[in-house]
């Protein structure tokens, strides 16, 4: 890991946000924390409901620690099933650091 990834580090997001996607998903974002990361999310096609509260955590949790938090390029399927769920979509836009 270089310096680099530690201060700019962007996670692309999988296609498919379900159960199998929870644990990597978890970990991959406990891996930055204290660091703005940025969350691609231009191929998000599926959102399930472990992954929305992951996400929804890492929203708080940035947010307490005083680090941006960026959703990029967020797709149309998952912008519809994050709304679906009842998440506020003021959540899902860049959350900049508190």
């Amino acid at each position: 890991m270089t310096q680099d990834t530690i201060l700019d580090p962007v996670i692309t997001l999988p296609a498919i946000l379900d159960i199998r996607a929870a644990e990597p998903l978890k970990s991959e974002l406990m891996q930055y924390r204290g660091h703005a990361v940025t969350l691609d999310a231009s191929g998000v096609e599926r959102l399930g409901g472990l992954c929305l509260q992951i996400l929804l955590s890492a929203v708080k949790t940035w947010k307490a620690d005083g680090q941006a938090l960026i959703f990029l390029n967020v797709s149309k399927a998952l912008n519809e099933q994050w709304l679906g769920f009842g998440a506020s979509p003021d959540e899902l836009v860049a959350q900049d650091a508190a």
